[in-house]
C-alpha cells in the first residue's frame, strides 16, 4: 500500500481551491463583515484534509484489513477505499 497518493494530493488542491475561491467571493460581496471569508477559508482546509486522509488505495497485489478502534472491520481489496481518519487504521 502506497504512503501517499496523487488521487489524495489532488482531491486536497480541487477541496481547497473551490473554498478559497468561495472565501474570495464572499471577500468581494460582503466587505462589511471581516472574518467571515476567514472561516471559510479554515473550513475549507480542514475538509480538504479529512477528506485527503480519507482516501486511500490498496495495490493490485494486496488486500489490507481495516480496523476500527483496534476491531476488525473489514478487508479492503485493490481499489480505491474511504477510511474514517483517526478511528480507522490499516494494517498491510
Amino acid at each position: 500500500m502506497r504512503n501517499s497518493s496523487s488521487f489524495a494530493t489532488l482531491i486536497f488542491i480541487v477541496i481547497l481551491a473551490i473554498g478559497e475561491g468561495l472565501a474570495y467571493s464572499l471577500k468581494n460581496a460582503m466587505p462589511e463583515i471581516k472574518t467571515v471569508w476567514i472561516w471559510v477559508g479554515i473550513i475549507a482546509f480542514v475538509v480538504a484534509l479529512i477528506v485527503s486522509l480519507a482516501i486511500k488505495i490498496a495495490d493490485q497485489w494486496e488486500k489490507v484489513v481495516v480496523l476500527r478502534l483496534g476491531t476488525f472491520r473489514a478487508i479492503k481489496g485493490p481499489r480505491l477505499f474511504f477510511i474514517i481518519p483517526v478511528i480507522d487504521t490499516i494494517t498491510g
